[in-house]
Parts: C-alpha cells; structure tokens; sequence
C-alpha cells in the first residue's frame, strides 16, 4: 500500500495550505500530494473562496523537494489541451520531474455555467475527454503532432521544451463512468482514482476497468488504483485506517487521504505512524 495526501483549496488560506504541504514534504509515508481544480468550492457553500489550481500547485512545486504533486482532477474542457500540455510540460521542469497529470471529462455545470465555458451533454464530454488524451500524449511526447477530432485539430502542432519525465508525465484519470471513463481510462491512465465509495462499489469499478483493458489489449497491472479517504477530523484518524485496509484488500494500490479544512499540520504525523503498518 501507498499513501497519498489531498487539500482542498477552498475555504482556507494560502498560509495553512503551505504550512500541510511543507510539513507533508518531509514525511516520506506520503509519495504524493494532490489539489482539486476548481474555481468555486465543490464541498459546502461555492459561494466561498477557492484558489486556483495550477497557479497553487506550481507554487507548491517550488516550495516542496521531494512530493510527488497534481490535481486530481483537471476538467478537461476547463482549458484547451494544447495549453494544458504546455502548462504540464513547463511543471514537469520546475518540479524537477514531480507532475502527476490528473485529468477527467469534467462535471461541475454550476462553475461551467457562471463562465459560459460549455460542459456538454454526457457523451459529448466522454468524446471530448478522449480527444484531449490523445492530444495530450501527443504534445508531451512527440516532437510535433498532428490530430483532426470533432473537438481539437492540430497541425504540426509543438511543444517544447517536454519535461523530464518520459514519454510524459504518468497520466491519472478519475470518475467512475463504467461505459466510458473506465474505457478511456483503460486506453491511455497510468493511475485510476476513484472518487469515492465503500468496497464493494471500488470493487465492481476495478473489475470494469480491467475488462476494458482485456478489450484494447492492455494489462492492467499497468495502472496503479487509488480512492479518496475522508479525514474530517484529528480524531477520526483510525476510521480512516481501517477504511484504507479495507479498500487496500480489493485492490487499492494508493490511498488518497482528502484532508478536509481546516486541519492543521500537526495531524500528519500521527496519521503517517497510524498508516505506516499498512505499507
């Protein structure tokens, strides 16, 4: 078992996020750390106050050395996946090769809707989705591409300078759509997260996913699975223990413990010696 660490940049302030992250950076349990992208806060009141994805995480890439960092996940149809790459590409360099590219179909109609930034029906994002993946993969690990969808067209298109990983960043998708995400997800993930549930609902996803990898011809030991786990509170931390060992059983591979605000950074280490038997 692995241990990953998530906040929510909304409702909290810059301050107490640094403060979670830097502390989390020393504490070797945690691989990785991860922000949702959003622009109005998705838990509670979206009245609030919510940072910027990418903005926050390239600034946490320069304030940590050693934790893995992404957002779990970018709404494709938030950016063009052109600029996405470009973003990804110049993140990869600055973190010393530390990006995790979380991406997904996107779903949040009421922030989609406030910015007349279209969403789609259901399909059309699953379609739009697929598209971006191949121009992602495309524009991080081609020296030029070209791409004709119903979405994006490309021509010659670059992106230089690529990062260090490669071909390119490991690619995360989250969302538990069996017809389609899961499928994509089988085509081009190197890490499936699941958004949440108890499992038994991880379990049925996993067995989808992996038919769909035996349909295209991909082995899914491949692909590292992961599920969000609440901490709500300092003293909910063996609940959450428990929850992990019961995911990791059917075949959870990377805990993602969501730090719910306004959790201070005096919970990691206790929560890290609580999980480190698990590993």
């Amino acid at each position: 078992m692995r241990f990953a660490f998530k906040t929510a940049p909304q409702n909290t302030t810059w301050a107490e996020m640094l403060a979670i992250w830097t502390a989390a950076d020393d504490i070797e349990v945690f691989e990785s750390g991860w922000l949702f992208d959003h622009f109005y806060p998705i838990h509670g009141d979206s009245s609030g106050p919510c940072l910027e994805g990418w903005v926050t995480l390239s600034a946490l890439a320069q304030a940590t050395k050693r934790v893995r960092l992404g957002t779990l996940v970018t709404g494709i149809h938030y950016r063009h996946p052109a600029v996405l790459a470009n973003m990804a590409a110049a993140l990869d360099i600055v973190s010393n090769g530390r990006l995790e590219l979380g991406i997904g179909a996107g779903w949040n109609e009421e922030e989609s809707g406030a910015y007349g930034i279209e969403l789609g029906t259901p399909r059309e994002r699953s379609d739009r989705f697929e598209e971006a993946c191949q121009v992602l993969i495309g524009l991080l690990s081609q020296e030029s591409t070209d791409f004709d969808g119903a979405y994006y067209q490309l021509k010659g298109a670059r992106n230089e300078p690529k990062g260090p990983q490669q071909p390119h960043p490991p690619i995360c998708i989250g969302g538990g759509g069996e017809q389609r995400t899961l499928r994509t997800a089988a085509l081009y993930a190197d890490h499936w997260n699941n958004v949440a549930g108890d499992p038994t609902v991880f379990a049925h996803k996993r067995d989808v996913l992996h038919a769909h990898c035996a349909d295209v011809g991909r082995d899914p030991a491949e692909i590292t699975l992961s599920s969000h786990v609440w901490l709500r509170g300092a003293d909910q931390i063996g609940a959450v223990v428990d929850e992990v060992a019961a995911l990791g059983d059917v075949g959870m591979d990377l805990a993602i413990i969501y730090l719910a605000p306004p959790l201070p950074p005096t919970v990691l280490e206790p929560l890290a010696d609580a999980l480190a038997p698990l590993a």
